[in-house]
This record gives structure tokens, C-alpha cells and sequence, in this order.
């Protein structure tokens, strides 16, 4: 007797937060509306050579220490703040798609119905509305910054919706907001995860629910003194 199997074998999905690649400049936290793209210069490192010797030469002093002496030339791509910045402004785009419930791929008709039925039970009673909440929050909180993020004495986040009849702006001061929970209710937050969380909720990617996000992030750091002192909030 043969028994029908409900398991995909072959299941994919698509991204539904689509980010760009993202462009630093250089400015004044006083004048940060005007910017300059900020260059890559190369750099030469000298590093250490990391690999594992062969016994003939772990038992030769002479030819264990010619090897250790070995360097590891490298040329790196590096950029900076000119000398008379002291501000990072940070310019991407964030597309957010809908059509979550319908995998790029899937090999089992069953599982693929029954996998719709559960995720529209959730967008009925759920309409990802935590799920935008977060993803709201790491963009307040300038998250992305990653490593820029830890010692700035201001960090400004500037989003703005470029959809088309629904264009809106939002401005969050990052340092406001924890990166290590989601407690903080916030009103703009609000509203901006309710954009989200309605493209997230849509049934297909080219519908007008579909978000496209345009952020905008300052990160000062003035002096070095300020940087070395400057506290990381949350």
C-alpha cells in the first residue's frame, strides 16, 4: 500500500526586505544636509602567514623561524572621514514585498496549499504586525551601522516612503532606542510599521502595498575624546 507523503522535497523562498547596497559620505554634523562621497584608497598590510607546517620543518628550528618570518603582504581597500568631517552619513533604499505565502518553489501540491492556509490564518489575525514592529525598530535604532554605531555622540535616522500618492517621512534620533529589546513604544514607529507590516501582508510583489523605503542615517562622533567616552545606549 503506498503511502502519499504531505513533505516537500524541494521548497524555496524569496527575500521580502530587499536592501541596496549602501553609500557612505562625509560631512558636518552642522551642515549634514550637504555631503561628499567618501573615496576608497588602498592601503598595504603586513600580516602574519597562518597555515599548518609540515613535520620536516616543525623539527627544524632554522627552517621553522624562516617560515614563521615569512610575511603576508596585503594591499586592502580602506576609507575615512577627511580631516575636517566628523560626521557618516549612510544612504540605502529598503524594498518591501509581499506574497509571503507563496513559495518560488515547491515540489508538493498538498504541503504548498496547506503551507498558504496557515500563513493567511496568521496575516488574518496577526497582519505581521510584531514582525514590522522589529523591523522598525532596528531601522530606528540604526542597527545597519553595525560597528559605526558604538560611540557616536548622535545618531539621526531619516526614512522616507517612496510610494507613489503615499510618499511620507519619518526621523528617529537612534540613541532613543534600545538594540537589545523591543519594548519601547513609540508612535512613529508605529506608523512606520504599519507600512510594513500592509506590504508584508500583500498577496503579490507589484501591488501598490508594496513598500519602497528610502533611509538615511548621520552618525556623529566629533573628537576622539568624545568617542573613547561616548556611551552606547541600551
Amino acid at each position: 500500500m503506498a503511502i502519499k507523503e504531505n513533505t516537500a522535497s524541494v521548497l524555496a523562498f524569496e527575500k521580502k526586505l530587499v536592501p541596496s547596497d549602501g553609500r557612505m559620505y562625509g560631512t558636518k554634523w552642522e551642515d549634514r544636509k550637504s555631503a561628499i562621497p567618501l573615496k576608497l584608497q588602498e592601503k598595504s598590510v603586513r600580516g602574519t602567514i597562518s597555515n599548518r607546517l609540515k613535520s620536516s620543518i616543525q623539527n627544524d628550528p632554522a627552517k621553522l623561524n624562516a617560515e614563521v618570518e615569512k610575511p603576508n603582504l596585503q594591499t586592502v581597500d580602506v576609507s575615512a572621514l577627511g580631516t575636517e568631517e566628523d560626521t557618516l552619513k549612510l544612504h540605502f533604499t529598503l524594498k518591501v514585498l509581499g506574497g509571503v505565502e507563496n513559495p518560488s518553489a515547491c515540489n508538493n501540491a498538498a504541503f504548498n496549499q496547506s503551507y498558504k492556509t496557515a500563513v493567511k490564518d496568521y496575516i488574518s489575525r496577526e497582519k505581521f504586525s510584531e514582525l514590522a514592529k522589529r523591523y522598525t525598530t532596528n531601522i530606528a535604532n540604526a542597527r545597519f551601522l553595525w560597528r559605526n554605531r558604538v560611540g557616536a555622540e548622535n545618531i539621526e535616522v531619516q526614512v522616507n516612503a517612496l510610494n507613489k500618492g503615499s510618499e511620507q517621512s519619518w526621523v528617529f534620533d537612534a540613541t532613543k532606542f534600545s538594540t537589545r529589546n523591543f519594548d519601547l513604544n513609540d508612535a512613529k514607529v508605529s506608523s512606520l510599521a504599519e507600512h510594513i507590516a500592509y506590504a508584508l501582508s500583500s498577496e503579490n510583489d507589484f501591488s501598490d502595498a508594496g513598500n519602497y523605503l528610502l533611509c538615511q542615517s548621520w552618525k556623529s562622533a566629533r573628537s576622539l575624546s568624545q568617542r573613547r567616552t561616548g556611551v552606547r545606549q541600551g
